[in-house]
């Protein structure tokens, strides 16, 4: 049966946009810095314990948080990769394979929700999913903490930082904290944000009017340009007929409310160095970054992007990459 777009509240606000907002050039264009915008800069600065991230760093490189020490966090999430590993699918213990694209780890403490379906409310919840899944990392805590506890240096580092050293809720905590560390700010469009004209070129410029013209930014918004609510993915065209062999995994926020109007449902990413991650989507089926724009044209907004604004927008999504601990990604 052929499905029926729905006009959720975020394609309700970008048909408003598209009504509203009228083409704007690069001559007489409002300064930034002079009118509302609807993406935050990164705060440049965060206060965190820099004892507890180092030992979450740590963690999170650490094999042995897997059931045969193969996999670690970061074998998904690599920070060479843009906190991702560029596969469709990611592969954990045993060669098995993921459901679903890894998304970034970079910004994810921005996030509202944790995973493509938004069923983890926090980081720490979050945690629990890889960290057991068969298909992942296939441990158990009590395994890891009995791993960990033969490690000299891993039991005096709990002992510094944790009054009950070795524990699940401690190991979680200190992994969180180092992921709070992740975020990337400084980028050219933060620059810009906060009133540096210069940051930006005209192409760029046109490329940030176009998306916010579209209606881009009625789900792509705030500090993260994302990762702040859910849409249907298709919600002005039937994406998964289109594309074809439906799978549970497709079925997004459905699988963990049950609800229909959920079907399809997903959290939309962030788009924050989103260049640096491809392929795109929860099923990585948009190899390129332009490939992902012209997709979201046709199902989101009901459009067939001109190749030029596409061109124009990619150019813009160039502009999200920011630094990390200092330094570019």
């Amino acid at each position: 049966m052929k499905r029926i777009p729905v006009l959720t509240p975020a394609v309700l606000m970008s048909l408003l946009w598209l009504n509203s907002v009228s083409p704007v050039t690069a001559q007489g264009s409002q300064p930034a810095a002079a009118r509302p915008e609807p993406i935050k800069p990164i705060p440049s600065e965060l206060k965190l314990d820099a004892e507890k991230v180092a030992l979450g760093k740590q963690l999170f490189h650490e094999p042995k948080l897997s059931r045969d020490n193969t996999v670690s966090c970061a074998t998904c999430h690599d920070l060479h990769k843009g906190g991702t590993d560029r596969l469709i699918r990611s592969v954990g213990i045993g060669g098995a394979e993921g459901l679903v694209n890894a998304p970034t780890v970079f910004n994810s403490g921005f996030n509202f929700n944790q995973f493509w379906d938004g069923r983890a409310h926090t980081l720490t919840d979050q945690i629990d999913g890889p960290v057991q899944a068969d298909a992942e990392m296939g441990a158990t805590w009590e395994g890891i903490r009995a791993k960990l506890d033969r490690d000299p240096e891993y039991v005096a580092a709990f002992k510094k930082l944790y009054p009950d050293g070795i524990q699940p809720a401690n190991i979680k905590d200190a992994i969180v904290q180092f992921e709070m560390s992740l975020s990337t700010p400084n980028s050219k469009f933060d620059k810009y944000l906060r009133g540096d004209q210069t940051a930006l070129s005209s192409d760029e410029k046109e490329g940030y009017r176009k998306f916010k013209s579209y209606g881009c930014t009625s789900c792509h918004q705030g500090v993260g340009v994302g990762g702040n609510m859910f849409e249907t993915f298709g919600a002005m065209a039937d994406y998964f007929s289109a594309r074809g062999n439906v799978t549970k995994a497709d079925f997004g926020r459905f699988n963990v409310t049950g609800r229909e109007e959920d079907r399809f449902v997903f959290k939309v990413p962030s788009l924050r160095n989103v260049a640096l991650t491809p392929p795109y989507f929860h099923d990585g089926s948009a190899p390129r970054l332009k490939d992902a724009v012209a997709v979201m044209g046709t199902y989101q907004l009901g459009r067939k992007l001109l190749p030029e604004d596409i061109d124009q927008i990619v150019k813009f999504l160039n502009t999200l990459t920011g630094e990390y601990e200092k330094r570019p990604l």
